[in-house]
């Protein structure tokens, strides 16, 4: 019985972070300054990378304007990456990429010995954190993959311009009008 306890006040303590590390996500949402490489990289300052994980970070091309609604959850989609990475990898080296080009890709890769690929697959029983990262994918139209080896593990995000990017097309209105996203 007292051991049960004690696994049980290990999870609470874990749920209490990971909830205050999904609230503190939330209140340095990128809508204020639509700078979502600058989101990403103070993602990786937030405290819970180890001090000995080399954080590498690049942003390429020009930083285009986005539409909210779908900038955040790329936000959402990284800052889960990066933080997996940080506490459950045991990598030495973590890259982002953010590239800007007629689409959005963005890119978490780290040195670890990677994961089951069933799990990279699949996902954990009971841990929502890729299919979470799967759904909010779909959501705003992007395409998400898992690539796992001994070498690392990559997990990649590309959103297509046409539905991340602010313009003033049909195609856009009608691409948004089919997601049913409210345009801000």
């Amino acid at each position: 019985m007292h051991r049960a306890l004690e696994q049980l006040s290990e999870w609470l303590a874990q749920a209490i972070q990971e909830g205050r590390a999904a609230l503190n996500s939330l209140r340095t949402s990128t809508t204020q300054r639509n700078d979502l490489a600058d989101a990403l990289h103070r993602a990786t300052q937030n405290g819970f990378v180890p001090r000995s994980m080399t954080v590498k970070f690049a942003a390429v091309g020009d930083a285009r304007d986005m539409h909210a609604v779908v900038r955040d959850e790329v936000y959402r989609i990284g800052y889960e990456a990066i933080r997996n990475a940080c506490l459950h990898s045991a990598a030495s080296q973590l890259e982002i990429e953010l590239k800007y080009s007629q689409e959005l890709m963005l890119r978490v890769s780290d040195n670890s010995i990677g994961m089951d690929p069933a799990i990279a697959d699949k996902g954990k029983d009971d841990h929502f954190v890729l299919q979470g990262m799967r759904e909010r994918a779909a959501r705003i139209g992007g395409k998400l993959t898992v690539v796992t080896s001994a070498l690392g593990t990559e997990i990649k995000l590309i959103v297509p311009g046409g539905l991340i990017f602010r313009t003033s097309t049909p195609v856009r209105h009608a691409l948004f009008a089919k997601m049913k996203i409210l345009l801000d």
